[in-house]
């Protein structure tokens, strides 16, 4: 075998292993700078800061491996850190996409976000479940898509949501029930009161005690399973101040987030060709 050739060949799989190493990295670092210009051009659009919280699937890597994403510690210091820097005279807009996370991370961001002296705006394009809508509620206005859902808020203690795990106590019997159950229950009304005490609290100001107290209540209680989609429409039933107008380039702002490697079954669409003027097709 001719040693230059064995050279090249072990240079070219070098250079094909390096490519399958960073090109995922290259191309991620691409969607980051593309998302920089769409929230530049947002933010001067609206004159306001623009903060972006969207857990998505994404996948980096040589593998392309999903990374599933839900509200942490280090969101709410991220969140926190843009809150503080933004003008006080000037609004923020938060736009949020998540299925939730941790109470205490989202308890921050929306304290944050409620103390924040100017006008304040969550915008969310398809859903912000749970602690997403937890700190949606903390906003002077809720802008969803006709189609976006919010969700219940109400306690989960690992698999079990609180509500649930007070009532089997309650239908069983106290004296019928195990220690640890017992402990559960104790621990899933003080975590509801503290839920709903600080729903209540982000509500009052702007919807009225009575109105803050019945709202924090509802989405509280257990009515509906944790994953209930409350639609645009029922958060208007519900009293809750929200509308419809989310820009458009917020939509374009979420193709630029990177999704798994395509799997049979991911939806792919093809937008109606639109027929130009003078063109004659």
């Amino acid at each position: 075998m001719d040693p230059l050739s064995g050279f090249f060949g072990s240079l070219l799989w070098w250079l094909f292993f390096m490519y399958l190493l960073l090109w995922p990295q290259m191309q991620y670092r691409g969607l980051q700078v593309a998302r920089a210009k769409m929230l530049q051009q947002l933010s001067r659009k609206r004159g306001s800061t623009v903060i972006t919280m969207i857990h998505r699937q994404e996948s980096i890597g040589l593998f392309g491996i999903p990374v599933y994403k839900f509200i942490s510690v280090e969101d709410s210091e991220e969140v926190l850190r843009a809150i503080r820097a933004a003008p006080k005279d000037k609004p923020i807009d938060l736009i949020i996409h998540t299925p939730g996370g941790l109470v205490l991370a989202a308890t921050q961001i929306a304290r944050a976000l409620k103390d924040h002296p100017a006008e304040t705006r969550v915008i969310i394009p398809h859903y912000a479940m749970s602690g997403g809508t937890l700190i949606a509620l903390a906003a002077d206005k809720i802008i969803m898509d006709p189609h976006a859902v919010l969700g219940p808020v109400d306690p989960q203690l690992g698999q079990y949501p609180a509500p649930s795990i007070i009532r089997a106590v309650e239908k069983k019997g106290a004296d019928k029930v195990d220690d640890q159950t017992l402990i559960l229950a104790d621990v899933a009304e003080k975590a509801i009161k503290q839920v709903r005490d600080f729903v209540f609290y982000l509500l009052k100001d702007r919807y009225g005690e009575e109105k803050a107290r019945e709202l924090a209540q509802i989405l509280t209680e257990g009515r509906w399973t944790h994953d209930y989609p409350i639609t645009y429409e029922q958060a208007k039933e519900l009293g809750l101040h929200v509308e419809t107008d989310v820009p458009e380039e917020v939509y374009a702002l979420m193709e630029l987030y990177k999704q798994p490697i395509r799997q049979r079954g991911t939806v792919e669409f093809m937008p109606y060709p639109v027929k130009q003027e003078g063109s004659g097709k």
